[in-house]
């Protein structure tokens, strides 16, 4: 496989592997799914029941499936959630067309950074569909979309730190062995969310360790760059870094949405979207 092959390569597997397995059986793993009126009314539109029901009844406001109740607005069942997910999906998309107009086609890790534009891109628009309309099919193609686009930082990172992508035959062979071990990491994760089992707490910690193996390089990388350099710049992608970690606490406070609209879960989308704008500079 040659080194211009090898991020086309990795995205095609991850297209196959996220369309491969899309009817699973259901998770219940919150308080609202063993709720009575919950079993009852499975099949109406039990968030509008509970949300528009009289306030001393409906406290305290419980999950379903792991999921709050939500108002809906114009379609969307998390308006805030796809509205978050367009910008960031604008924010890649502003960044790959600095990428075309301001790199070099002949620049060795330009296809790299295509890539992780593409990967991102992709992430967002199943972002936008599983936050307008939560079927199985969409919830899944949001969560390997994702997977995808964390998988691909991690595999890209190295690459860049080490310089991976210059022509020394180590490299060429530390590439591929990567490039390898990534790919196979991906397929044993949608593998086992597909085929053996849906797990919510296993997918969140795949992607929470993918994440912190790549903060950890980006970290130290800056830290160096900037002892050697003593360029602001070259702090960047450890200020990034820090800014993601701090968006992605706000998972951490898991609140019911406000107004029925904006919860946790939305704020973090907003919260990635400043980082993704000064990681394309």
């Amino acid at each position: 496989m040659t080194a211009a092959a090898r991020p086309a390569f990795f995205m095609k597997t991850v297209l196959l592997l996220s369309v491969l397995h899309l009817l699973l059986g259901s998770v219940s793993a919150s308080l609202g799914d063993r709720l009575p009126e919950f079993k009852e009314c499975i099949s109406h539109v039990i968030t509008d029941q509970r949300v528009n029901r009289d306030p001393s009844t409906a406290q305290p406001i419980v999950q379903y499936h792991g999921k709050w109740p939500f108002y809906r607005f114009m379609g969307m069942q998390e308006p805030f959630s796809v509205f978050f997910s367009l910008l960031n999906f604008l924010a890649h998309q502003h960044g790959l067309h600095r990428i075309r107009t301001s790199i070099p086609e002949d620049y060795s890790l330009r296809k790299y950074y295509v890539a992780f534009a593409y990967f991102g891109l992709t992430s967002w628009v199943f972002s936008m569909i599983f936050h307008t309309r939560d079927f199985n099919v969409t919830e899944k193609l949001d969560y390997f979309a994702a997977g995808a686009s964390v998988m691909y930082g991690l595999f890209y990172t190295p690459i860049r730190v080490f310089r991976l992508d210059r022509q020394s035959p180590l490299r060429q062979s530390v590439l591929r062995l990567w490039t390898m071990l990534c790919v196979l990491l991906f397929i044993a994760h949608v593998s086992y969310l597909s085929f053996w089992k849906w797990n919510y707490t296993y997918n969140m910690a795949a992607n929470v360790t993918a994440g912190i193996v790549q903060n950890l390089l980006w970290t130290g990388f800056s830290f160096l760059s900037y002892q050697e350099l003593k360029k602001s710049w070259a702090a960047w992608p450890g200020l990034i870094v820090a800014w993601l970690i701090l968006a992605m606490s706000l998972e951490l406070l898991d609140f019911p949405p406000l107004g029925g609209m904006i919860d946790a879960h939305s704020l973090w989308h907003l919260g990635t979207v400043g980082p993704t704008v000064w990681w394309y500079r």
